[in-house]
């Protein structure tokens, strides 16, 4: 299992969050999403032997948004 922090460009709406947070929500192997509105932020807990952190980062910007950085970290 694995924790990816992912820093976006300002999010401007709270449907943004509700927006990606499905999206990740349904990638096989995800555990738990946040989206930290306020931050900028997502963070994303997942089974690391069923999606990347990088196919992860993918969809978000698949959605139209743009990771700035990501942290994986093991758990």
């Amino acid at each position: 299992m694995s924790k990816v922090t992912m820093k976006l460009d300002a999010l401007t709406c709270p449907s943004c969050m509700t927006k990606i947070e499905g999206a990740l929500s349904k990638k096989t192997g995800v555990e738990n999403v946040k989206v930290l509105f306020n931050a900028s932020k997502i963070k994303a807990e997942f089974d690391d032997s069923q999606v990347t952190a990088e196919s992860l980062a993918d969809t978000v910007t698949d959605l139209g948004y743009v990771v700035q950085s990501s942290k994986v970290k093991a758990l």
